[in-house]
């Protein structure tokens, strides 16, 4: 589990974060992130979207544990304040953990230059 600061909750946020960060593809997900001018925030602040196209409700749901799993060691390496948003992708279904975590971390290394 990720701690309750780092979780990014409101669906306000999700949005100001995909439509005004900086955005990352891979062939299994999709990266968005938002660093602030200012940091407001002590910590970043991770969320996830998995839709139906990846899956069944028991798919996406092991999608997002994968994901949760592989975002969490990555949290101390974010600038102070950042959001992020992690869409999966359609291939995400069959991928392992190993590959999720290449993905994430070729998109995140991408939008945070």
């Amino acid at each position: 589990m990720l701690p309750p600061a780092a979780r990014l909750t409101r669906s306000q946020d999700f949005g100001l974060v995909v439509r005004r960060g900086r955005r990352a593809g891979r062939p299994r997900l999709v990266v968005h992130v938002l660093k602030p001018d200012v940091p407001t925030l002590d910590s970043s602040k991770v969320g996830f979207v998995v839709s139906k196209a990846v899956g069944n409700s028991v798919v996406r749901h092991r999608v997002y544990r994968r994901l949760r799993h592989v975002v969490r060691p990555c949290l101390a390496d974010l600038p102070p304040g950042t959001l992020v948003v992690v869409r999966a992708l359609a291939p995400a279904a069959e991928a392992s953990s190993e590959e999720l975590a290449a993905d994430l971390s070729s998109a995140l290394r991408k939008v945070l230059r």
